[in-house]
């Protein structure tokens, strides 16, 4: 009799449990998690990571990508300067109760980071290994662009989301980490098996390089040369032949402007598919072009290229009520210029302290509404392969990658910038070639270029887009280090605020970093900053280790 009696309860119980169980099926299947991971598309995923490599803008409302920092770090390298006399950015101030100069720090974590995992993760899951490289290659330029602003980041524990806080790892491992990324991305995007499809990864690719295995490759090996050559003050860049990796990825790296890794603008009535630097967004309408670069290309640094008008002003830089090219010192502002030298804004309006755009819209190069945004060209992997050349004494490899970039950063000009350029001014080969044939520009014999024409080159051709890397650049050369070769400055002339027009609380040092992005990290990561001296008000003069030998 208890064997039945338990037989049926137990047959019961199944019952039950049989019916609890289809009907959780039914209330999971009607109602689903809402903290669930949610298998999506990385196709779907992968254009909005790109996106942020310039200045996506999430649902939550925040910014972030390298043109919003720009505005303000390009003040640093004097690319522009603002309307505003004594501005902190000109004056190489910082920021502290504020994102301002946070958005690559957001991009990494936050717009790229989770996003990535995601991608990087689904796509092994689907045997989509193309994706995959993409994620490792994008996840590769996010930690050498972060550490190179920042210095000091978060990287072990990046994406531990147990943690409230995090641990900052120090630069020497983020490089490392970065290069191992590298040639993980490589081996990935290396594979032909499985899910790979180029007509595929086009979906999630289609405003970078299309599906494109093969330039995904190149942008890689241009990573690796930047990673190495950034590194040139450095004691272990000789030690540890540090040039000849520069040059070696280089020369894998983009080949042509065919190659230049843009992420490009499909232009419309929204904010969110125009360039952040165009006059739709009227972002950008209180910079003028800085004095620097408006005397380097209009022949007024007597110490390069001296009494040579190079054409590419025209496209660069905006032309004032006299038809001349004059710009900003950066901490004068308006009082550094009479109002006839006063620069017409970016978009092309004349009126003296214009913030909008002309009618009609004659924006040019950079700042227009679709105007396509370089994260990498082939211009300037060839500086790369100049300055690592030089810096070994191969004066002959030198001089031909100079050439070369020069010729390359023209002819990216001319083909995808001629927006608005007067027809008088519009360059040609022939041009082009004078311009090469300038002993001025280009000494006769290869033993006669110096570091100062390589690196004022490639602040020429990285002029809008690559403030980050200028700044870099700049900074490994404490801004006014001078060429062993002339015993005057690298960068020409470059005079960095000194003084009272030096923020005071940088104690009469220059800005060589960032802080971390405040929203995060002043919000919740107090120790660890206060462990690292972020919470110094100087803390923005610390020189990062790329900078010390």
């Amino acid at each position: 009799m208890k064997n039945k009696l338990y037989k049926f309860l137990l047959f019961a119980g199944l019952i039950g449990m049989m019916g609890s169980l289809s009907c959780k099926k039914q209330i999971d299947s009607a109602y689903a998690n809402p903290n669930a991971t949610t298998v999506v598309p990385i196709e779907s995923i992968l254009s909005g990571v790109i996106g942020g490599f310039t200045a996506f803008y999430s649902s939550a409302g925040t910014g972030y990508g390298v043109q919003a920092d720009a505005i303000l770090l390009g003040r640093y390298i004097q690319f522009w300067g603002s309307q505003t006399n004594g501005e902190n950015y000109g004056q190489m101030g910082g920021t502290i109760g504020s994102d301002n100069t946070g958005g690559l720090w957001a991009t990494v974590y936050y717009g790229q980071g989770g996003n990535l995992n995601r991608i990087i993760q689904w796509g092994a899951d689907q045997q989509k290994w193309d994706y995959v490289g993409v994620g490792w290659a994008i996840r590769a330029w996010g930690w050498l662009e972060l550490t190179n602003v920042y210095s000091d980041v978060i990287l072990r524990e990046a994406f531990d989301t147990t943690k409230q806080q995090f641990h900052y790892d120090i630069q020497p491992e983020v490089y490392d980490s970065c290069r191992t990324i590298c040639f993980r991305a490589l081996n990935y995007l290396n594979r032909t098996d499985g899910a790979v499809s180029q007509a595929n990864l086009a979906i999630g690719d289609a405003f970078f390089y299309n599906g494109d295995v093969n330039k995904w490759k190149k942008f890689v090996y241009g990573i690796l040369a930047r990673s190495y050559e950034d590194l040139s003050y450095k004691t272990i860049y000789s030690t540890k032949g540090y040039a000849d990796s520069a040059i070696k990825y280089a020369n894998l790296s983009l080949a042509s402007n065919d190659d230049n890794a843009v992420v490009k603008v499909l232009g419309g009535s929204t904010s969110a598919v125009n360039n952040y630097y165009g006059p739709f967004r009227s972002n950008i309408g209180t910079i003028r072009q800085g004095g620097y670069i408006a005397d380097l290309l209009s022949g007024r640094n007597t110490d390069a290229f001296f009494g040579v008008s190079d054409p590419r002003r025209w496209y660069m830089l905006r032309e004032n009520a006299n038809g001349t090219f004059k710009g900003f010192t950066p901490w004068l502002g308006t009082s550094s210029l009479s109002n006839a030298d006063y620069p017409r804004n970016f978009w092309g309006n004349s009126l003296f302290n214009s913030t909008a755009g002309s009618t009609p819209d004659t924006s040019r190069y950079l700042f227009q509404d679709k105007s396509p945004w370089p994260m990498m060209t082939a211009s300037e992997i060839q500086f790369i392969i100049a300055e690592a050349s030089l810096n070994k004494g191969d004066y002959n490899t030198a001089y031909t990658a100079y050439k070369n970039g020069i010729r390359l950063n023209f002819d990216m000009l001319s083909a995808n910038y001629p927006q608005n350029i007067p027809a008088a001014a519009a360059i040609t080969p022939a041009i082009r070639d004078a311009y090469l044939a300038n002993p001025a520009v280009v000494p006769v014999s290869a033993s006669s270029l110096t570091l100062t024409m390589v690196m004022l080159q490639k602040y020429i051709a990285l002029y809008g887009w690559g403030v980050q890397e200028t700044w870099t650049d700049m900074r490994k050369y404490h801004y006014i280090d001078l060429d062993p070769a002339t015993g005057k400055q690298v960068y020409a002339q470059f005079t960095p605020p000194s003084g009272v027009n030096l923020i005071s609380t940088n104690n009469n040092n220059l800005v060589y970093r960032c802080r971390p992005r405040f929203n995060s990290e002043y919000l919740y990561d107090i120790p660890e900053l206060t462990r690292i001296g972020a919470l110094n008000l100087d803390y923005i003069t610390y020189k990062p280790w790329f900078t010390q030998q």
